[in-house]
């Protein structure tokens, strides 16, 4: 989904997510992941610069919040491939972000996901859902509201 829609929507900025785990074959440190050591992790979680985190399994990914802010900052759109508790991590700390959830067709969603959502996007078919991913970002969905000017 992700690629797909990066592919339609290349002004789109995807951040590079932190990890703990051991780089794999074709991994490149910095481009597919950055890799880091626990130590260094929990000193990014210490001193919050992580947007969110998680531990899956045995390490722990999260997201660095600095090169989200400064692509935000330069009005660069960004997309955060998350699941649903990074999602609800990241709404806790950042109420601004609107979040759309990608959902498999015929999901009803507990109150506090819908609270937490802005549009929810059915997976139902790839294409569609990309088509639908895509016309949210090239809309004024994703633009901060501004107050209507009269006259």
């Amino acid at each position: 989904m992700v690629e797909l829609f990066r592919a339609r929507s290349p002004s789109v900025w995807t951040p590079v997510p932190a990890t703990t785990r051991p780089r794999r074959a074709g991994e490149v440190d910095g481009v597919d992941r950055i890799f880091l050591s626990p130590a260094r992790f929990d000193r990014l979680i210490a001193a919050g610069q992580l947007l969110e985190w998680a531990r899956v399994g045995p390490h722990l990914r999260g997201t660095p919040a600095r090169p989200v802010a400064d692509r935000l900052a330069a009005g660069t759109p960004v997309l955060l491939p998350l699941d649903l508790p990074g999602a609800l991590a990241l709404r806790a700390g950042c109420p601004e972000a609107r979040l759309v959830l990608l959902a498999p067709p015929n999901w009803r969603p507990d109150p506090a996901v819908a609270a937490a959502t802005a549009h929810v996007v059915p997976h139902d078919r790839t294409g569609r859902a990309v088509d639908e991913l895509v016309g949210l970002f090239g809309s004024s969905f994703l633009a901060p509201a501004q107050p209507r000017l009269n006259g």
